[in-house]
């Protein structure tokens, strides 16, 4: 499968004030995102995990190493605009990301500021609306509108751009579980439907759950990587992180502790609960 985020021994430091040490927030990340991939990406505050998301993208620049988006160098700024072409960004709050006060002129804002024609335009917010099932609220004032359909039209004003990937840094984080719900429904389908590469973070163990990859950040570091049914076995190295699991590996890992023969790996609610029956007709 072809690649569409590269890091290399990436490496990245806030500024220090005059006289202190820098602090490294990413010390050496080596990854690869593979094209339609949907990728999510854990940690503890302050592990690494929103500053590698601004990387991927050029908002945030190495101060070692290298990220590449299709081989392009962020680095070479002659290609910033390029890649954030490829690469859009969502993040925590929506309101951050909203600057116009009707949806579609929002949704339109970027394209628009991209020189794009306007029949082009037209196209480009009706098709990302209906992508993320707001058409109904073309002409609506965005700040009427709930947490997550802000969230849904800050994901329409990305996908208007036509990005092959979207990165969502903890675009989670202040919604409900309402809207954490349209929100991932939303993504999930741009994947499977468009082909778009998703990279999730979060903090929401739950959220990793259907993701076809899970990696886990410490301390600027890639610690883990893998499906999140392997991922999610490791109990004890994620929670000596600040981590916790998901509910159904959680419940599996206190039986087990009792006693009680189940695997880690069954993430699903339904899988769990085929683990436990069979484990107690065995008992």
């Amino acid at each position: 499968m072809a690649t569409i985020i590269q890091t290399e021994h990436l490496k990245y430091a806030y500024p220090a004030d005059e006289g202190e040490k820098r602090t490294f927030a990413l010390r050496g990340v080596d990854l690869r995102i593979e094209k339609g991939s949907f990728v999510v990406i854990l940690g503890h505050n302050g592990s690494g995990k929103s500053t590698l998301a601004k990387t991927f993208n050029g908002v945030l620049l190495p101060v070692g190493g290298k990220v590449y988006v299709e081989g392009m160098d962020t680095l070479d700024e002659q290609l910033l605009l390029a890649i954030r072409q490829r690469v859009g960004m969502v993040f925590q709050n929506p309101d951050n990301q909203i600057v116009a006060n009707v949806v579609e002129e929002d949704v339109a804002f970027a394209p628009e500021n991209l020189g794009i024609p306007s029949e082009e335009i037209r196209r480009r917010v009706d098709e990302a609306l209906r992508a993320v099932g707001m058409e109904e609220f073309v002409r609506h004032a965005p700040h009427l509108l709930s947490g997550g359909q802000k969230q849904r039209i800050a994901i329409a004003g990305v996908i208007a751009m036509e990005p092959e990937c979207i990165v969502l840094d903890e675009a989670t984080a202040m919604l409900d579980p309402v809207g954490r719900r349209e929100v991932l429904s939303t993504i999930h389908r741009l994947n499977r439907d468009k082909g778009i590469t998703v990279v999730l973070i979060t903090h929401h163990m739950n959220e990793a759950e259907e993701a076809d990859r899970v990696l886990v950040m410490d301390d600027g570091r890639l610690v883990m990587d893998g499906a999140p049914r392997e991922v999610f076995t490791h109990v004890d190295a994620l929670r000596s992180m600040g981590l916790t699991v998901p509910d159904t590996v959680d419940l599996l890992d206190r039986l087990r502790r009792d006693g009680l023969d189940v695997p880690l790996d069954a993430l699903r609610v339904e899988a769990c609960v085929d683990a436990v029956f069979t484990a107690l007709k065995k008992n």
